[in-house]
């Protein structure tokens, strides 16, 4: 009796990207086969992909290594994250209520961004406006790249808003996050909470730009005048990362 198989469309980001050597690759692999089954047939075909410390994502969401796999799954290998003229990325007309979550590979306009979000039942806007400086680790830096992993990272946007209000109690939460070449001096990502109380709006603001860094699949691309580097991300959250098969 012939073995049924699957086939599964695996994208990989930041160094595994360049380790494997595309963007993109088709698995095939027996039709019981888990995430955990998927890592070992990778390690064996591409040695040089560095697994270790890895997390695995099914469809855009989270997986661990037991997860079934199905024909048509798209799953994506996430090592840890960082994260001509210039357009400007898009402001909401109206201010937004909730949240306002954002992708954009244009200049992010901070002062119009942060007007746009206050009302008179404010009593704090904090804002955190991460900027690309000019050196790294002692080294000069030149200029910055940034991918994403971009559907399941706006979806982590928008959990992450959610996630902030109920916690802090906070009324509002922006997020904008911009993708590409960045260079000294320009904002790479934006956070602003509005509050009634500044207590509040400085806890929400700092949980989340620290939860940003550690699982929204966004990645740094650090060029220097001597090279260039993918940024060294940090570890996963208990729970988000999976074991990587043992070499062969």
């Amino acid at each position: 009796m012939l073995s049924v198989m699957i086939q599964v469309r695996v994208l990989a980001f930041g160094m595994l990207k360049d380790a494997i050597g595309s963007d993109s690759v088709s698995v095939t692999l027996p039709e019981s086969a888990t995430v955990a089954d998927l890592l070992a047939a990778v390690a064996r075909s591409y040695p040089a992909a560095a697994l270790q410390g890895i997390a695995v994502s099914v469809n855009a969401e989270y997986a661990t290594g037991s997860q079934a796999l199905h024909d048509g799954d798209e799953v994506g290998l996430l090592p840890p994250v960082s994260g001509g003229a210039a357009r400007t990325a898009n402001v909401p007309e109206t201010p937004q209520p909730d949240t306002f979550t954002q992708l954009t590979r244009d200049a992010i306009p901070a002062d119009k961004l942060v007007a746009a979000v206050k009302q008179g039942e404010d009593g704090a806007v904090v804002v955190f406006d991460g900027i690309v400086r000019d050196n790294s680790r002692g080294r000069k830096t030149l200029h910055l790249d940034y991918e994403a992993y971009e559907e399941m990272a706006a979806k982590q946007f928008a959990e992450l808003g959610g996630q902030a209000r109920e916690k802090f109690g906070v009324r509002h939460v922006t997020i904008v996050h911009r993708l590409g070449r960045l260079q000294i001096g320009e904002t790479s990502v934006l956070m602003i909470v509005a509050s009634a109380h500044r207590g509040q709006a400085f806890d929400a603001c700092r949980w989340l730009i620290d939860t940003l860094k550690k699982t929204v699949p966004i990645w740094k691309k650090e060029t220097f005048v001597d090279g260039a580097v993918w940024a060294d991300g940090e570890p996963f959250p208990a729970g988000l990362g999976v074991e990587a098969p043992h070499a062969p």
